[in-house]
């Protein structure tokens, strides 16, 4: 959700019909560092130096760090935009070039950015990232690994301007990363200094703080994995690979805080829709398709990640086949079966895990893990309506239920708009809910929605007596305000929002607007 627009017309003449604007309700729309990194993994190495080996070669432990450590030069040129991108290192230090070649007047482009840090190991892609003034934002670039291109961000492969303020995710940083820290309260991507401090994913991230367990030359133990009640256990690889159709962080909680050891659902719930077929096609979230195969309900507990996945070493391409058949005759260990079950094709996966083309990443497969008789590489149905659960069967209150459908609703299902009015609406009557900026928020942009502009402005101002920085709640009061012509005050809501957060396009271009019509 995001902040609603005045007009959806241009700029050009905006003081001409400011007047004009001011009276119309809108349209909504959604919404210099060091780069050293020390290995944060090297301490582990002098007592288990083979596994640590094995490690510095997985796609974790190379999923970010500094741009000049994952250069992957650049050089294409995006047709519907006709705008020509460059990645390319010079004296060290890691650019983006643009530029569209022949515009003039208000299409022409040209001008170039530093790029500080990577995401993304390469295995599937990457992207990097730089900083203004203190805000992370992603290059509007991706490489995609499996067809071996550059191309648009996702959700921008059409796009006929270039996207330069996509936001750094929190969410990305927290599985791409190590030693992330908070954003500043204004705005997600924010920070006081460099977003993260270790570039992959640490052993810390899985097995804990070993700085006890080093200093004591391994006399305190660290925590054991396997000896943890399944849902511990399976929270640590869920915290990273599982994301739903929506995911909503419990009230006071931040998955940030989320150490090994701990139950991921008691900071967050994920929700699909019943009748969603498996894994929804999203590339990296399959364990909502695993809980629906034989394999787990036969297995129960016994089979997590892994059972299958070793996260201290990936199988060479040689090696794939035997290496994942192996797992499978763990359970299928039957007197005669490996022998008897296909011989001449030994890849189980083959025929019993599709990869069809994702849902979510452009030019990125799915390996279909509700592992079937017969899987198929045909494109999984997008479910977009129907009932949300959340995943693994875990009880949700209306608070959480509500916010999921809140989320379906900014996608434009109408039907989830009004299950989660009514959830949250039912939420906001219990007395702990009077501080949950989120909850006020989401039920102020419903309303405004549903054009009830007064329950909308109650809304949004217990939202901001909750959270003075909460952008969604300031930038569409403006709106409302603005509405009943008092621009003053509509202006320095909108000047508060995109000063303390310029990602937030809705509001500058409403400020520009406004200030225009007051001269």
């Amino acid at each position: 959700m995001g902040i609603f627009r005045l007009s959806s017309r241009g700029l050009a003449g905006v003081c001409m019909i400011a007047g004009a604007l001011l009276g119309q309700h809108g349209i909504p729309v959604h919404a210099a560092q060091s780069t050293a990194f020390n290995d944060a993994s090297a301490a582990c190495a002098s007592c288990h130096g083979a596994i640590y080996e094995r490690y510095l070669k997985t796609p974790m432990a190379n999923a970010s760090g500094p741009a000049a450590d994952g250069l992957t030069p650049a050089d294409f040129r995006h047709a519907a935009s006709g705008i020509h991108y460059k990645v390319f290192e010079q004296a060290g230090r890691v650019w983006l070039s643009y530029e569209r070649e022949g515009a003039q007047g208000a299409r022409e482009l040209k001008g170039r950015q530093e790029l500080k840090y990577f995401l993304g190991s390469g295995k599937r892609g990457r992207t990097y990232l730089f900083e203004q003034q203190g805000y992370w934002f992603e290059a509007p670039i991706n490489w995609y690994a499996k067809k071996q291109l550059w191309d648009m961000a996702p959700n921008y492969l059409s796009a006929g301007e270039m996207p330069l303020t996509l936001p750094v995710d929190p969410g990305c940083l927290h599985c791409h990363a190590s030693g992330v820290v908070l954003a500043l309260a204004d705005a997600r991507n924010h920070y006081s200094a460099a977003p993260f401090a270790d570039g992959g994913i640490t052993c810390a991230a899985c097995h804990g703080d070993g700085t006890a367990h080093i200093a004591s030359s391994g006399k305190v133990s660290l925590a054991n994995i396997d000896a943890m009640e399944p849902v511990r256990r399976d929270s640590v690889c869920l915290n990273c690979h599982l994301e739903g159709q929506a995911a909503v962080v419990r009230q006071g909680r931040q998955l940030v805080e989320f150490s090994p050891g701990d139950n991921l659902f008691d900071y967050a719930l994920f929700f699909v829709y019943q009748s969603e077929n498996g894994s929804g096609g999203r590339a990296t979230s399959q364990w909502e398709a695993l809980l629906k195969s034989e394999c787990k309900r036969k297995s129960g507990d016994r089979l997590t990640c892994t059972t299958c996945h070793d996260p201290h070493g990936s199988p060479s391409p040689q090696e794939r086949v035997v290496f994942y058949r192996r797992r499978c005759l763990q359970c299928h260990s039957q007197a005669g079966f490996a022998e008897k079950h296909h011989p001449e094709n030994p890849d189980c996966t083959e025929c019993h895990m599709g990869r069809p083309p994702s849902n979510d990443i452009a030019h990125e497969q799915v390996t279909d893990h509700w592992i079937k008789r017969r899987g198929t590489g045909e494109r999984l149905p997008l479910t977009t309506s129907g009932e949300l659960e959340a995943v693994g069967g875990f009880a949700a209150g209306d608070r959480d239920l509500g916010l999921a459908y809140a989320q379906m609703a900014a996608r434009g299902n109408q039907m989830a708009a009004v299950r989660a009015m009514g959830l949250l609406r039912g939420a906001e009557k219990q007395a702990d809910k009077e501080g949950d900026h989120e909850l006020h928020s989401q039920l102020g942009f419903l309303e405004q929605m549903a054009g009830k502009t007064q329950e909308a402005a109650d809304e949004y101002g217990l939202a901001l007596a909750a959270n003075a920085q909460d952008s969604l709640a300031a930038g569409n009061l403006a709106l409302i305000e603005a509405g009943k012509h008092h621009y003053a005050e509509a202006a320095q809501l909108w000047n508060s929002v995109f000063s303390h957060d310029p990602v937030q396009l809705g509001a500058g271009l409403n400020l520009a607007v406004v200030e225009c019509a007051l001269g």
